[in-house]
């Protein structure tokens, strides 16, 4: 019998080897280093059995999960271990092929078991043509091509189609770009009230999954601008959607029945969460805030209120797109190419600077409340942007239809930028966006006149920028001269991408 565990994001291929022995006295052995949950299998198993109408050997069995030097873990071997007792025993007749995969109830009810979308792609990788996976998480596995995928509502249903007794219809296969949904916006882009230096930054950063900064005092609109954001994202590319879905199908996440996540994911944790939650990790290392984040938005409100500690465990992610937790169980990797949404004040009563309202704050006091976040972190952050109070009139003065863009305007303007992205990296596997090339692809795909040279060397000079942050700002004008369908990098772009760089912190 064969099953599959997963290692992160990593899906290796198990043999269930069942032996019943007429010798000895009767017992229940496994063997392969299983966890707990693998070795609860065995009341489950012979419950399952007996509740579905077939004699559990009162033998000596032994159950080996090969290879031995893998830890197992989880209850989805209690499908191909039942399997492997019933065959022995000559309930299942005939050879048995494909991978099997599931939880079993005490009734013998297949359970929705997490990670089947992982379990159809190595059986695509392998060759393994057939799948028996549980009823409620065949959808997952439905998207990969060349794969015969059984949904198995119970054991007793699966004995009947080993046997030709009564066969399992095979799902039919879910084409991705089919069910690619377009984000329900919270807020449109519409309703928010000038602020059009900070909707132009939001519109560059969601065209090229820019870091985006939001400062400015308390009720300017930084929190309802990170509302409207997911209402201009661009739709999952169909291999963005599959990246996505293992993550939240390993971490339990994807909701029973559902083939794939059909939006850009957009996460905003509290910044009391722990840092365990927002990098991933436990005794079994599970992805954490910053992966299910994975190629859409991580939005941290109120900036340096999360502890200092939490944020300085952002920086490498940021940098690599992965993230890489190693625990005494074992050891995971998990992608977190996400694009960084967040919101600050400017000091701890928010007034700093303001037109009408006085800070309270102290000289030190401000000091301290921005050193919160460090400078490696800013340093990663592409647009920062200072946002304004609105002025009150504005607020009661009714906009003409029109003159405000809605989101689908702005969105539109970002989904062919992306395009353009699409067809520029098509041969760069794992490479979607402007703001996920390294210096190598920055070099190769956006070529500088000598003018704009000597403007950023200028640039540089006058703020100081760093390797990095001279990098981001030659992708951010790449990702300002696809928004207006230019080929060339011009000094205009590389101006706006400059102005980004101006500290408002």
């Amino acid at each position: 019998m064969k099953s599959v565990a997963n290692i992160g994001l990593v899906a290796r291929e198990v043999m269930v080897e069942v032996d019943v022995a007429n010798k000895g006295f009767p017992a229940f052995d496994m063997v392969g280093l299983p966890d707990k949950a693998v070795g609860e299998a065995r009341a489950r198993v012979k419950k399952a059995i007996e509740n579905s109408g077939y004699e559990f050997p009162d033998k000596r069995i032994t159950v080996n999960l090969a290879p031995a030097d893998i830890r197992k873990e989880g209850s989805h071997y209690d499908l191909p271990i039942a399997v492997g007792i019933l065959l022995a025993e000559g309930a299942v007749k005939g050879e048995v092929h494909g991978y099997f995969y599931g939880e079993l109830g005490l009734d013998g009810e297949v359970r929705h078991s997490r990670g089947v979308l992982l379990v159809g792609l190595l059986a695509r990788e392998l060759n393994i043509r057939e799948i028996f996976v549980p009823l409620e998480s065949a959808s997952e596995a439905a998207v990969v091509e060349g794969v015969t995928v059984y949904p198995v509502r119970n054991l007793r249903e699966l004995v009947q189609h080993l046997g030709g007794e009564k066969l399992i219809k095979p799902l039919k296969r879910i084409a991705i770009e089919q069910i690619i949904e377009d984000a329900e916006p919270l807020v449109d882009m519409g309703e928010i009230v000038g602020q059009e230096l900070a909707k132009r930054a939001v519109e560059i950063a969601a065209s090229g999954g820019h870091n985006l900064l939001l400062v400015g005092p308390p009720g300017a609109g930084k929190t309802m601008l990170a509302k409207a954001f997911p209402s201009i994202l661009p739709p999952l590319l169909p291999e963005e959607s599959l990246e996505v879905t293992k993550i939240y199908s390993v971490a339990g996440l994807l909701p029973s029945g559902q083939a794939l996540i059909r939006r850009r994911p957009y996460r905003s944790p509290h910044h009391t969460a722990s840092t365990t939650s927002i990098i991933g990790g436990g005794s079994n290392p599970m992805p954490g805030e910053i992966s299910l984040a994975h190629l859409g938005v991580l939005f941290l409100d109120e900036l340096p209120e999360f502890p200092r500690s939490t944020l300085e465990v952002l920086r490498q992610p940021m940098e690599d797109g992965v993230v890489q937790i190693t625990r005494v169980a074992g050891r995971a990797e998990y992608p977190a190419s996400f694009l960084l949404l967040a919101s600050a004040n400017p000091c701890p009563c928010g007034y700093l600077n303001h037109p009408t309202k006085e800070c309270k704050c102290g000289e030190r006091l401000v000091e301290t409340y921005r050193r919160r976040v460090s400078g490696p972190i800013l340093d990663r952050i592409d647009l920062h942007v200072w946002v304004d109070a609105v002025e009150v009139n504005k607020l009661t003065t009714t906009v003409p239809i029109g003159q405000t863009e809605s989101s689908n305007i702005v969105r539109d303007r970002v989904k062919n930028a992306r395009e353009k992205q699409e067809k520029r990296f098509v041969d760069h596997k794992g490479i979607y966006s402007n703001a996920q090339m390294g210096n190598k692809l920055t070099r190769q795909y956006c070529p500088l006149t000598k003018e704009v040279k000597q403007f950023l060397m200028a640039a540089n000079a006058k703020y100081d920028l760093s390797a990095r942050a001279y990098f981001k700002v030659i992708k951010v004008a790449r990702t300002i001269a696809d928004l207006e369908g230019r080929q060339e990098i011009e000094l205009s772009h590389v101006a706006e991408a400059v102005q980004y760089r101006e500290s408002v912190w």
